[in-house]
């Protein structure tokens, strides 16, 4: 089994989780509704992607 040899230092255990940071969303408005959505998805209060009508949403 394997087992450490040496205890891990705190500054090479921090190195280690150097890139594990969450990162902040990047929100666009649609162009069509003005509500905040991810890019690259439809829009989930008015169904439009990329400038046409993906999906009819129900109100």
């Amino acid at each position: 089994m394997a087992v450490p040899k040496r205890k891990v230092s705190p500054s090479r255990r921090d190195k280690r989780r150097a890139h594990d940071a969450l990162e902040a969303r990047n929100y666009q408005e649609c162009s069509n509704c003005g509500e905040l959505k991810l890019p690259h998805i439809v829009c989930g209060s008015c169904g439009h992607y990329n400038g046409r009508e993906v999906f009819e949403v129900g109100l």
